[in-house]
């Protein structure tokens, strides 16, 4: 159901826009930045992403520089910035440039970015420290084979390199997250125990499990390369990683997320902790609670990767880009020549739009705040004009019926064990669906950048 939702609403209009609307007044927004560019496209991403070299990446960031100002000149302002892609390190001289400017025109308080193990050396990383506060590192499995059936062995380094480039990494950050990726065809309950062992070893600071997501423009690529996705044992292997990362009566991490695993502290500020919560409590997922029984603000440091979560309304800069505002969705054109040439002629990079009814935009508010392990209803009363019973009246007793909700009163709904997997099952299907916005976005790819895509220099279909 969801992924039919999904398919029926993320459907492109063109549009041309030159600007993306002014911000609300009072409205807290984050900055979302898109970095295209990888040394190797792996099969099963989805992200709009294009082999590197170096002299189409520095055009790439100098536009991207001049887009973040017209963003500013709209009246915007943020307090977070996620860069994602693609691989932003790649050209790393570029990235801090970028940084720095974003931090000298808005208050941000935090950076978000993506890597991958083979730019966490330490070059790189004295030139991130102070830059970017979370790193998010792209390891999907420390299993050899699995790296090799990726087509990232070769370019990224073995599971053991990886993992000491990890350990050597997490004092420059405040935030460290380990990104994997689970029930891979050729994976084995064996070879997931021994991923979530080097996990526990690494000493991050998080972890986010996604499940495989075979979206239709990467299926037959990913049937070809690692196999095809058996769905059916995905809860087993998500029952795993809770059981070995939040169960047991000395847990080394805590939810975040319905995927995310924040690590508990140890030590003196771990106990200052552990005495804070004797005095308002501790749910099942571990959040601290306030003197009201709420979750209380999330750690420092400890953003998840879904910051959709966090941030309901988002402008994103970037080729591929898709920002949220309002009831609309906007994509950035998917070409970097066509990304180019806009931004160059002082214009922004829309190339298209998907409008939300109000039902759909209280499924988004309703499966973004289960993910996030805590629905407000408060919040859902002010915003909508009706309870979450009579807005979603099917969605809500289908989750109540399967012993989803650990608490719903008049002030929130949190999950229990089962509901959160049936927030994971949800999120895959959601992500689906917006990989299907992404194809159409890339349908319209002049026939060139096609073939950077599609060609000899990439696996999929």
């Amino acid at each position: 159901m969801v992924r039919f939702c999904a398919d029926s609403y993320m459907k492109i209009e063109p549009c041309h826009e030159a600007r993306i609307p002014e911000p609300e007044p009072g409205q807290p927004y984050m900055l979302y930045m898109h970095v295209p560019f990888c040394e190797r496209l792996c099969p099963y991403c989805s992200f709009n992403r294009f082999p590197h070299s170096e002299e189409r990446t520095v055009r790439y960031f100098k536009n991207l520089r001049r887009e973040l100002m017209m963003v500013k000149e709209l009246g915007y302002d943020f307090d977070s910035l996620y860069i994602g892609g693609g691989t932003p390190t790649i050209m790393m001289d570029e990235l801090c440039d970028t940084i720095d400017l974003a931090r000298s025109e808005f208050s941000i308080q935090e950076v978000s970015c993506e890597t991958n193990p083979n730019h966490l050396t330490p070059l790189y990383l004295e030139q991130l420290r102070g830059r970017v506060d979370r790193m998010s590192v792209g390891v999907q499995s420390f299993d050899n084979d699995l790296l090799k059936q990726m087509d990232r062995f070769e370019k990224y380094g073995s599971g053991e390199e990886a993992l000491e480039r990890i350990k050597v990494a997490v004092p420059y950050f405040k935030s460290l997250n380990v990104d994997m990726i689970y029930n891979f065809p050729a994976q084995t309950e064996k070879s997931l125990r021994r991923d979530l062992e080097m996990i526990l070893e690494s000493g991050t600071s998080q972890t986010t499990f996604y499940p495989l997501m075979a979206s239709p423009s990467v299926e037959k690529s990913l049937a070809r390369t690692v196999g095809k996705v058996d769905y059916e044992r995905e809860q087993r292997f998500y029952e795993i990683i809770c059981d070995t990362l939040i169960g047991g009566d000395n847990p080394a991490f805590k939810l975040g997320s319905a995927w995310t695993f924040n690590a508990l502290l140890k030590g003196p500020q771990g106990a200052k902790k552990a005495n804070v919560a004797s005095k308002v409590g501790v749910n099942a997922a571990g959040d601290v609670l306030d003197h009201d029984g709420r979750v209380a603000a999330r750690e420092e440091g400890q953003m998840i990767d879904e910051y959709i979560v966090d941030y309901e309304e988002y402008p994103a800069i970037g080729s591929g880009g898709m920002t949220y505002l309002g009831h609309t969705q906007y994509v950035n054109t998917f070409s970097i020549r066509e990304y180019n040439e806009l931004i160059e002629n002082g214009s922004m990079s829309i190339m298209g739009k998907a409008k939300f009814s109000k039902t759909n935009r209280m499924r988004y508010r309703f499966m973004m705040q289960l993910f996030g392990l805590r629905l407000d209803k408060r919040q859902w009363e002010r915003d909508f004009g009706c309870t979450v019973a009579a807005g979603l009246p099917v969605e809500y007793l289908f989750m109540k019926l399967n012993g989803a909700f650990a608490l719903d009163d008049d002030e929130q709904i949190t999950l229990t064990p089962k509901g959160r997997y049936l927030m994971v099952v949800m999120m895959r299907q959601f992500f689906i669906g917006v990989n299907n916005l992404r194809d159409q976005a890339r349908a319209a790819l002049p026939a060139d950048e096609r073939e950077l895509l599609f060609g000899a220099g990439c696996a999929m279909e």
